[in-house]
């Protein structure tokens, strides 16, 4: 409600209303996003990463080592992770339109659901090459593997550090593919050391295995997560019936029902619900139970419709 005024969301003798959780200025209020990460972050990985898939590569090839090459294709399926992410990140800073009310922002959960399966496809793509390797060990040279694998360790890293501290599903998904190709890289490190030391090349592929096993055990999480978001499900840090239970404990309200919670992005979150409030309900009283549920469940989009009584013509009573 622009205006300050209570919206009518109404049907019959019902009465709607409209607020935004956070700082409330009259009955209007907005949370602040400190989530969000900028393009800007994702370019410089981008272009860092790109660089070092195209030096690995040519290392792989004339190292002959199967887990430098699927380090490679491992950080390339990251880079092209990391297109679709800044893309998005980009795509949330527009503004809505008359055809797009909610904006771009759930472009951020497409992307980080799309991150997630290209690193469970990449980690198929690598076991598959490991596992034939396992059946025809070729010889390597593992001084070339080992220096490229310890720069790849300092690059995924670096760029790694680019998206820590945020609590963006997109920049997390970003984080955790840099973090899991660090760790890749110091797998590739200790396979080439003991190659070096043993002579047995089929450490090389083997240890590949051993790393494709552990990606895929770190991105079930982020897959379950983005997809939850995807499908609108209520965000994994917001307890739906505890939501349910602090509106219904609000002065004056009988009871809670048509109670909707899902994300508008990876970062915002949004509420509908229907209050039966036989007192009706101000301004003010829906300027503060935005801000309440802002306050104590990071929900920044709230809408509420009051009813002096409870109807029957919604499925959903609770």
């Amino acid at each position: 409600m622009h205006d300050g005024r209570a919206h009518d969301h109404s049907h019959g003798d019902s009465h709607g209303g409209h607020a935004h959780g956070g700082h409330a200025h009259g009955g209007h209020a907005h949370a602040h996003d400190v989530g969000h990460i900028g393009p800007q972050r994702y370019s410089i990985a981008l272009g860092i990463n790109l660089a070092f898939v195209a030096i690995e590569a040519i290392a792989g090839f004339w190292a002959n080592s199967t887990a430098l090459l699927s380090d490679a294709a491992h950080n390339l399926s990251d880079v092209l992770g990391l297109a679709i992410a800044g893309g998005a990140a980009w795509l949330a800073t527009k503004k809505p339109n008359a055809q797009r009310t909610y904006g771009f922002g759930k472009a951020s959960v497409l992307a980080a659901l799309a991150n997630a399966l290209t690193l469970v496809i990449a980690s198929g793509a690598i076991g598959w090459e490991a596992t034939r390797r396992m059946f025809d060990p070729q010889s390597i040279e593992p001084g070339i593997v080992m220096a490229v694998a310890a720069a790849g360790v300092v690059v995924n890293g670096a760029s790694a550090l680019l998206f820590m501290g945020t609590k963006d599903l997109n920049a997390k998904a970003a984080f955790a593919h840099l973090a899991a190709d660090a760790a890749v890289s110091l797998g590739v490190i200790v396979a080439g050391f003991l190659v070096w030391r043993t002579g047995a090349a089929w450490i090389d592929p083997a240890t590949s295995l051993v790393i494709v096993a552990v990606i895929v055990w770190g991105t079930a999480g982020l897959l379950k997560q983005s997809f939850d978001l995807a499908m609108d499900a209520a965000p994994a840090g917001v307890d739906v019936n505890d939501v349910r239970a602090h509106l219904a404990a609000l002065e004056g309200v009988h009871s809670v029902h048509d109670l909707h919670v899902w994300p508008m992005s990876t970062t915002e979150t949004a509420l509908t619900a229907h209050l039966v409030r036989p007192a009706g309900g101000d301004d003010a009283f829906l300027a503060d139970v935005a801000r309440g549920v802002a306050q104590r469940f990071g929900i920044g989009h709230v809408t509420l419709q009051i009813e002096r009584a409870r109807r029957d013509d919604c499925a959903d009573h609770h």
